[in-house]
C-alpha cells in the first residue's frame, strides 16, 4: 500500500515535533544527500510556462528510491484566495516501482527551501553575523526566519515588503513561536539591509527586478536570493552578481532559472554540494561576497520526502491507500480492479 501524507497531517508532524527541530532534522537530510551528490540521476526539472505562472515537475533517483514533486508558481493567485505556490511529491521504490508515499509538498516546500538557506548560510556566510534582512515577508517568509534563527544563529531580522499587510502577518505569527528572536520593521530596502550579515531576498513578481542594487552591498554580506527561479524573474542587479562568488545548486538548472540568467554562460558559479563535501572552499575572507543563487532542486525535495517517509512509518502516520494494485494474480488486471463480467442467462 501506498502511504498518504495530506495537509493536516504534516501539519500536526511538524507541531508535535516542532518547527524548529523539524527543520534541524530536514537540514541534515538535506546536508546528506548534498554530500552524496554523484550518487544521483539528476536532471533540471520540466517546466510549462503560460502567461499566469509556471507548472513544473521535479525527478530525481539515487538508485534507490525515485521521486518527484508537481509544483506550480503564479503570483497573481493571492488575488484569487489561492497559494503562489502549491505542491504534492511522491517517493518510489526503485526495485519494483511501487509508490511509496505521496505526500503535501506545499508546506514541504516551504520547510525544505528554508532549511537549504540556512545550511548554505552556515557553509557561506561569515561568522558571527547575527543580523539578518529580509526582503519580502510572503508565504516563505516565517520559514525563512525560523530557519535562519535556529540553524544560523540569527537573532535579529529587519522585515520590509510592498505589502505591509505582508509583514504585519510574518510579526504576528512569529510573536510568541520564537521568542529570543527580534524582529525590526523596515521603511525600505535600504533600511532594512545596512549592517546585515546575511540578506534573504524572497520575493514572488515575476519579472525581471533589482531588488538589490550595487550601492546597497556591504562587504562581507552573503546574499541569499531565492525569489528568482524562473526564466525572466530577478532579484538581484547583474553587478551585484559580477561582484560576489555565486553558489548555485545545479548549475545546468539555475543558468536558465536562477538570477545568473543575466550573466554569461560561463561566468564561474560554484555548485553547493562542493563546499559540503570539502572539495571546493566556500568564504575565503570575512571581505567577501556571497551569493547563494538559489531556484529549489529535485534532490533537496527527494530527501525531505525520504525524512517524512521515515517519520511517517516511525510513528505509524498517514492513511494507507490503494493507489495502485498490489494484491492478486499480477497479469490479471482486469478481475483485480473491475471483478467478474456481469451477465449471463
Amino acid at each position: 500500500m501506498t502511504r498518504l501524507i495530506d495537509l493536516p497531517t504534516l501539519s500536526r508532524l511538524v507541531r508535535d515535533i516542532g518547527p524548529a527541530r523539524f527543520l534541524e532534522g530536514l537540514a541534515a537530510r538535506i546536508e546528506a544527500d548534498f554530500r552524496r551528490w554523484p550518487a544521483f540521476e539528476k536532471s533540471a526539472r520540466l517546466a510549462h510556462h503560460s502567461a499566469r505562472g509556471v507548472i513544473e515537475l521535479m525527478p530525481v533517483c539515487d538508485g534507490e528510491r525515485y521521486s518527484f514533486k508537481y509544483v506550480n508558481g503564479h503570483p497573481g493567485n493571492p488575488l484569487l484566495g489561492l497559494p503562489t505556490v502549491m505542491a504534492f511529491g511522491v517517493l518510489a521504490d526503485v526495485a519494483t516501482g511501487m509508490p511509496l508515499l505521496l505526500s503535501e509538498a506545499t508546506l514541504l516546500t516551504a520547510l525544505r527551501t528554508a532549511a537549504t538557506s540556512a545550511l548554505a548560510a552556515r557553509a557561506l556566510a561569515r561568522p558571527g553575523g547575527r543580523r539578518m534582512a529580509l526582503i519580502g515577508n510572503g508565504a516563505q517568509g516565517e520559514f525563512q526566519a525560523l530557519a535562519f534563527h535556529t540553524l544560523a544563529g540569527t537573532t535579529e531580522i529587519a522585515l520590509y515588503d510592498t505589502d505591509p499587510s505582508a509583514t504585519d502577518k510574518l510579526q504576528r505569527n512569529l510573536a510568541d513561536l520564537r521568542p529570543g528572536l527580534r524582529l525590526i520593521r523596515a521603511g525600505s530596502v535600504e533600511e532594512a539591509v545596512r549592517g546585515a550579515a546575511i540578506v534573504t531576498t524572497a520575493t514572488a513578481a515575476k519579472r525581471r527586478a533589482a531588488v538589490l542594487t550595487p550601492g546597497m552591498v556591504e562587504p562581507g554580506m552573503h546574499l541569499n536570493a531565492v525569489g528568482g527561479d524562473c526564466p525572466g524573474k530577478t532579484e538581484l542587479h547583474p553587478e551585484v552578481l559580477r561582484g560576489a562568488r555565486i553558489f548555485v545548486e545545479y548549475e545546468p538548472q539555475t543558468r536558465v532559472e536562477g538570477d545568473i540568467q543575466q550573466l554569461a554562460p560561463d561566468h564561474p558559479v560554484t555548485e553547493l554540494w562542493r563546499v559540503l563535501a570539502g572539495l571546493a572552499p566556500g568564504r575565503q575572507h570575512d571581505g567577501e561576497v556571497t551569493v547563494f543563487d538559489s531556484v529549489g532542486f529535485a534532490l533537496e525535495d527527494h530527501a525531505a520526502l525520504c525524512h517524512v517517509h521515515a517519520l511517517a512509518e516511525e510513528r505509524g502516520l498517514g492513511t494507507s491507500i490503494a493507489l495502485v494494485p498490489e494484491a492478486g494474480e499480477p497479469k490479471d488486471l482486469f478481475a483485480r480492479t473491475l471483478g467478474a463480467a456481469e451477465g449471463g442467462g
